[in-house]
């Protein structure tokens, strides 16, 4: 990790430490935002992650259903879609004998 994101991520986390456990979970995505832009700050860098990172937080707001929204790979702009796990890919089998 370079100088530029440790940085750049020092207010994100000062925040997740000493100012968000004051209130009650309100964000509307997973992962948080503040987690998010940290993400996307060590995978796509500072330039792209705060872009991001801000793109997140104008998202989230009173009226976005918000939802499951990871950092998309490296190379992409958006994240491949969420698919809820159904009861089929549950492996129901038990080895327990």
């Amino acid at each position: 990790m370079n100088i530029l994101t440790k940085l750049l991520t020092a207010p994100i986390r000062f925040y997740q430490l000493y100012i968000s456990p004051a209130f009650p979970p309100r964000c509307r995505y997973y992962p948080s935002c503040s987690t998010y832009a940290v993400e996307a700050i060590k995978v796509h860098g500072p330039i792209k992650g705060l872009i991001l990172g801000t793109y997140r937080l104008l998202r989230c707001n009173p009226w976005s259903l918000g939802g499951v929204d990871h950092v998309p790979d490296v190379g992409k702009w958006k994240p491949k879609p969420y698919v809820r796990p159904t009861d089929e890919d549950v492996d129901t089998t038990s080895t327990d004998e």
